[in-house]
């Protein structure tokens, strides 16, 4: 989908590309990011408003460091360079960049050396985020300082009037005080950009887009029941009404009572054509006796696709297959700035299309996981269902440490849901990123009603965070562990210890496999 007002970022390796682009969707302006080898002919089809050069870890006097087509500077487009973008443009523009004697790590005050556009609103001496071990020692030719900081004197660059800047701090990062106005003024000042990128602008070009595509053909969606897979079904629906067809797998990995919820609230505020298929014992079928999570995983993505594949090929004249795929999912799945390493394939980037012989359709392949709760908002989800906490595609498989059997399975559920209903109930679903019950493949001599147990163990988990890349635990108080412990060991048959996982990510992991 081309948009009217495009921003393009050229990654160099930064570990807070996503982040520029998320920053800039905030500003409600569509943002793409491409490697930094993207053509100059690509560029110009894109038509993009602005560029922005992304920092990255090498330094560009190194060899095979990445670097970019000089023509871009030409082109008469707004440029932002940051950090090891601001070295580009000195590199090909007649300043020099050396090793600092001093590396910049962590926070700095931005001293405004000229009035910029850059700096409109800006507070002068405000708080900056270094992360370098290079910088400039010679500005580029028609260049001004507009920036300095204490161990940078060089700090922030401009040529005005070919709209070409460079910043060596990182102003997408919540550090840098008055960076996101940094950005704006970038935007809007400098790119002269309207910022009409909203959710409901989204829907409308999208369901013009879908129907022209589909036209009066059929379309299957997988419909999990989590966020990106619900908001498809709804937006598609808009599109193309009756000619989707919804197919809900229930694999037996479910919480409670969560298929029955799933097709209720889409059959009761949506009427979406939902097929309901009772997979369950396949599943448990083929997971007796797998303790290994990665053995777990592929079990139950190819039992899925078994399952989904022959209920799909009951619709001859479908043509069409929809998937939530995210835009993260998309980077992660492409190469590695500088080599021809896969970060990862995920799951929804490839595979089953083939294999159907359906073409796909993603129409949240651009977005980012805020975005589509968004656009699920303005479709009418009801906000308790958008602003659920992640679950895992294996779902409780891998909440259960060792076999899955159906006993297990009835007493993780119990136990998972005392402890969200006792969270929701103290007001603190939505100060939690993902909490969870896991049942541990340990048991331990309890007693009750003076008899001797010797029964499961399960753990409690609850993590904050922003983008599940790190995660802190949630400190619950005391009498809220106690009453949720008293409330589990009351109710559920089988457990007779609780234990809080009071573990940060890293060095562990959000689930415990």
């Amino acid at each position: 989908m081309l948009h009217k007002e495009t921003i393009l970022i050229l990654d160099f390796g930064s570990q807070y590309t996503q982040l520029i682009a998320r920053r800039i969707r905030e500003c409600s302006v569509f943002s793409v990011i491409h490697s930094h080898n993207f053509s100059i002919e690509k560029i110009k089809e894109l038509n993009p408003k602005g560029i922005i050069l992304s920092g990255g870890p090498q330094s560009v006097y190194d060899e095979g460091s990445p670097q970019v087509d000089k023509t871009i500077f030409s082109l008469g487009i707004p440029v932002l360079g940051i950090c090891y973008g601001q070295h580009l443009i000195s590199h090909y523009l007649g300043g020099k960049v050396e090793k600092a004697d001093n590396r910049e790590y962590g926070k700095a005050h931005l001293k405004l050396e000229e009035n910029s556009i850059l700096w409109n609103g800006v507070e002068n001496n405000s708080v900056v985020w270094m992360s370098h071990g290079d910088l400039l020692t010679k500005l580029p030719d028609g260049f001004s300082i507009i920036g300095t900081s204490e161990d940078s004197p060089y700090c922030a660059i401009a040529n005005e009037e070919q709209k070409i800047f460079g910043v060596q701090f990182h102003p997408e990062v919540a550090h840098s005080a008055e960076g996101l106005k940094i950005l704006k003024n970038f935007l809007f000042g400098v790119c002269k950009l309207k910022g009409d990128w909203t959710s409901a602008h989204f829907i409308e070009a999208s369901v013009k887009e879908i129907k022209e595509l589909v036209k009066d053909k059929k379309a299957i969606c997988a419909l999990s029941g989590g966020v990106d897979s619900s908001v498809a079904a709804i937006l598609m629906h808009k599109a193309i009404g009756e000619n989707l067809v919804c197919i809900h797998v229930d694999t037996g990995l479910m919480r409670l009572n969560e298929s029955e919820q799933i097709i209720k609230m889409f059959d009761r505020h949506f009427s979406l054509h939902i097929i309901h298929i009772d997979a369950s014992e396949i599943f448990l079928t083929k997971l007796s006796g797998v303790t290994d999570p990665e053995k777990k995983r592929k079990i139950i993505g190819n039992t899925f696709i078994e399952v989904f594949e022959k209920e799909a090929k009951k619709f001859s004249d479908a043509e069409f297959l929809v998937q939530g795929t995210l835009y993260p999912d998309v980077i992660e799945s492409t190469s590695v700035v500088g080599s021809s390493v896969t970060i990862k394939t995920h799951h929804n980037v490839g595979g089953l299309p083939e294999k159907m012989n359906l073409k796909l359709i993603e129409p949240f392949r651009e977005l980012f996981k805020d975005e589509v709760r968004s656009i699920g908002r303005e479709l009418g989800l009801p906000e308790e269902f958008i602003a659920r906490h992640p679950f895992p595609g294996p779902g409780l498989a891998v909440r259960i440490l060792g076999d899955i059997t159906k006993d297990k399975l009835e007493i993780l559920r119990k136990a998972d849901d005392i402890f969200i209903g006792e969270i929701k109930k103290a007001g603190l679903y939505n100060k939690i990123w993902q909490a969870f019950a896991v049942l541990l493949p340990v048991n331990t001599v309890g007693v009750m009603g003076d008899a001797r147990t010797y029964e499961s163990v399960v753990a409690l988990r609850a993590v904050t965070s922003t983008d599940a890349m790190t995660a802190d635990w949630y400190g619950f108080d005391a009498d809220f562990l106690a009453t949720v412990s008293n409330k589990i060991t009351r109710n559920v048959r089988g457990i007779n210890r609780v234990v809080y996982d009071i573990s940060s990510k890293p060095p562990s992991t959000i689930e415990w496999e």
